[in-house]
């Protein structure tokens, strides 16, 4: 075993056989689920909103758009971190066909979690409703426009937003039947390495 591995494997225990992910990373990990857990619910109802009164539905949009800038924010954080603290190595026992699953779709995730945001964030430009005012960043920070009112493009943005955001959903159903079947089936260290 090198110092490397070593390293990374230093959280090692009953608990967690196979190593664990770093503290941070834990962190990282559990707050992306919870921005998860209130952006996506809330994008898909968003156009069941009435529209009047518009006041309500801005609200619904200032939460999606705050979460998902959020997300983007803490994904690069997260996978700055990652390449700085490399995670535990998947052991052994995990068979290829596996490891190349779970590789591929974490770095779907990784890649969609940044493209999301920015799809957003320009589509909102596009529409003619940058986060300002009513949809400020957290409801203080105005964030200036980065295009002029595009309805065609707009539409474009959504349509690409709305794909990501299936995709997105279809991944995380992945990504939970994988941490379910290594923890119940498998009965194997998988899951807690995040625990």
């Amino acid at each position: 075993m090198n110092v490397a591995t070593a390293r990374v494997l230093a959280g090692t225990d009953a608990a967690h056989p196979d190593g664990q992910y770093s503290t941070v990373a834990k962190w990282f990990h559990w707050i992306t689920l919870v921005l998860m857990a209130i952006t996506l619910p809330v994008g898909f109802v968003i156009k069941y909103i009435a529209n009047e009164p518009f006041a309500t539905k801005m609200v619904f949009y200032a939460v999606h758009e705050s979460a998902g800038l959020t997300i983007l924010f803490v994904t690069i954080a997260r996978l700055v971190w990652r390449i700085a603290n490399p995670p535990p190595p998947l052991p052994d026992h995990i068979p290829a066909q596996m490891r190349l699953a779970a590789g591929t779709v974490h770095w779907l995730l990784y890649l969609a979690l940044i493209a999301q945001p920015i799809l957003g964030f320009t589509m909102t430009n596009a529409f003619g409703f940058p986060m300002q005012g009513a949809t400020a960043y957290l409801g203080l920070i105005d964030l200036p426009a980065v295009m002029a009112e595009n309805q065609s493009l707009a539409e474009t943005l959504k349509t690409l937003h709305t794909w990501v955001g299936y995709s997105i959903a279809g991944l995380l159903v992945a990504h939970i039947a994988g941490a379910v079947y290594h923890h119940a089936v498998r009965r194997d260290g998988t899951l807690m390495r995040m625990l």
